[in-house]
């Protein structure tokens, strides 16, 4: 199969290329060097030109502007990249009769709710990026019937300036640590969401679907097992409101999320507690 995966200079998107290039034939595009083709997924022209070349059987569409407080100060920039770059592929793949696979987020949710978010819930973002990728997922809907939509949560990577990384640098330093106690969702390794997302298209079962590790917590209590996974039991963690964390983005407050469609095919992640001691493990073999 010729799977053309944009944004495959990214954590998610070169774990992608990383698992499927052995089995199909991988064509890697993003905006930035390190891969076979330059795509800017705003200009609709390079998009249809790129498709048109490559003729992919389908486009894995992990590419995205993901910096939710770049978002929030440039809404604009967040909506043209997130959502209308998104339409623009989804026009093209639905001409040519291709499948898209695009991945989403829990931020598309209000956080409202008093238990896990469905793949059918009433989405209702409530800051710039969610509804930049709410967009994103209209678009889909509405224009390309051959769809997937995979939404997941909290990613976590090898190689990568993200939560993980923070905490444990921060706790290598001495520094003072706190984190939010009342921020709830589903920590995600990016491995395991490649692993899941490469048998959910090769299954064909259309549709929205939600992969994260299962599990929901807090940001606090996160932290709090790592580092009592990593060798740092001893170093304290201050609770602390989310508006005591000053930023330009204020996520919702409870996005856990259940995968209820992808375990309905035989889909399952595991635990995060499991998926983060893997990353761990991994992290100290080199």
């Amino acid at each position: 199969m010729r799977i053309l995966i944009t944004g495959a200079s990214g954590r998610l998107g070169s774990q992608l290329v990383a698992q499927l290039q052995g089995k199909h034939q991988v064509k890697d595009a993003d905006i930035v060097g390190g891969v076979s083709h330059e795509l800017d997924i705003t200009d609709y022209e390079s998009c249809r030109r790129l498709v048109a070349d490559l003729r992919p059987d389908i486009v894995l569409h992990p590419a995205a502007w993901t910096n939710v407080n770049g978002c929030a100060l440039d809404p604009e920039k967040a909506l043209r990249v997130n959502g209308i770059g998104t339409g623009n592929l989804a026009a093209i793949t639905a001409q040519r009769g291709i499948p898209i696979l695009y991945v989403s987020s829990n931020e598309v949710f209000d956080g409202q709710l008093d238990r896990a978010y469905t793949e059918y819930d009433r989405s209702n973002p409530i800051n710039a990026y969610g509804y930049s990728k709410w967009y994103g997922e209209r678009a889909i809907m509405q224009v390309n019937p051959r769809h997937y939509i995979v939404r997941s949560a909290w990613l976590f990577a090898h190689g990568g300036g993200n939560f993980i990384h923070a905490i444990l640098g921060a706790a290598r330093e001495g520094k003072r640590l706190r984190v939010v106690t009342n921020e709830v969702a589903n920590p995600t390794y990016t491995n395991d969401l490649a692993g899941a997302i490469g048998r959910l298209f090769e299954s064909e079962r259309f549709g929205i679907y939600h992969f994260v590790n299962e599990g929901a917590v807090s940001r606090w209590r996160f932290a709090r097992y790592l580092l009592d996974q990593a060798g740092f039991a001893n170093t304290p963690i201050e609770r602390i409101s989310r508006h005591e964390w000053s930023r330009p983005s204020l996520p919702p407050e409870y996005t856990a999320m259940a995968n209820v469609a992808g375990a309905s095919i035989g889909i399952r992640l595991r635990t995060w507690q499991e998926a983060l001691r893997a990353y761990l493990d991994a992290e100290a073999a080199g």
